[in-house]
């Protein structure tokens, strides 16, 4: 998929991850449709780069079809949006997972099943969604959460199938600890020093690669991180055990704390 004249919609853009990636997009030369929640925040990226803005919650079903309907002939779709969902299952209220499920999953694949049909009647377009290495490799007080990036890899990967005949591909982003913007940045949880990040415009790159070489899927993470995550593919219960030995469950609880604070300041919280 070439990017350079392309109409982009970018969901969740007014995070910092989505802003990366909205640089990274219009450098490239296409066409931007911003969507988010922060009126203002979309305001100002909008005159920064020249884009078209909309005003979206995608826990409003309503919001969420009109943006699909009104959006249909994009070309590329980077569907960034998501929300902390840390803690352990009881601690969750229904209504926090239905949220949880509403933006992270629900909304990701009613957007690519009423957006995929016109791609698909066109010869051509992209989908990319924004996962996580929580989606691979589960950890402590990360249930709600983790169900809802595993849900994305799953449907990726089923959707690349079924769009592949029709010239339209499909990618996943897995971010691990991303500094300087995101859920992980602003919850002000301490990684243990064995522990590496990435930064928000490798995100972005990853995006970028995954549109114009058509990956199924692209890990950001340090070596030590990719590797542990392709080990829980294959056995889970022995990264459980090293997870446990290396206190992985007081780092959890510490990031949800943190990820609950930053609720307050929702423009942070969401990416």
């Amino acid at each position: 998929m070439r990017l350079p004249g392309a109409k982009v919609l970018i969901t969740g853009a007014t995070g910092g991850l989505g802003q990366a990636i909205a640089a990274a997009v219009h450098e490239r030369g296409a066409r931007l449709i911003l969507t988010g929640r922060h009126e203002q925040t979309l305001a100002e990226m909008s005159e920064r780069f020249g884009a078209e803005s909309v005003v979206c919650d995608l826990r409003d079903r309503d919001d969420l079809l009109a943006l699909a309907r009104h959006h249909s002939d994009t070309d590329v779709m980077i569907l960034n949006a998501g929300v902390p969902a840390g803690g352990r299952i009881g601690e969750h209220a229904p209504a926090a997972i239905d949220a949880a499920l509403d933006v992270n999953l629900r909304a990701p694949m009613i957007l690519a099943r009423m957006v995929s049909a016109e791609m698909a009647s066109r010869g051509g377009g992209h989908i990319v969604f924004m996962s996580s290495l929580a989606g691979k490799a589960a950890s402590p007080g990360g249930s709600v959460y983790s169900a809802t990036k595993y849900g994305l890899r799953g449907f990726s990967l089923a959707l690349r199938e079924d769009l592949k005949a029709h010239s339209v591909g499909v990618s996943c982003v897995f971010p691990g600890f991303i500094r300087d913007a995101g859920m992980f940045a602003y919850s002000g949880a301490k990684l243990p020093r064995y522990v590496g990040t990435k930064t928000p415009e490798e995100v972005a790159a990853a995006v970028i690669s995954a549109i114009e070489h058509d990956r199924a899927e692209i890990d950001v993470a340090p070596l030590g991180l990719r590797a542990a995550a392709a080990l829980a593919g294959l056995a889970p219960e022995v990264v459980a055990r090293i997870q446990r030995r290396l206190g992985a469950a007081d780092f959890s609880s510490e990031l949800s704390r943190g990820q609950a604070t930053a609720l307050t300041k929702p423009e942070k919280a969401t990416s």
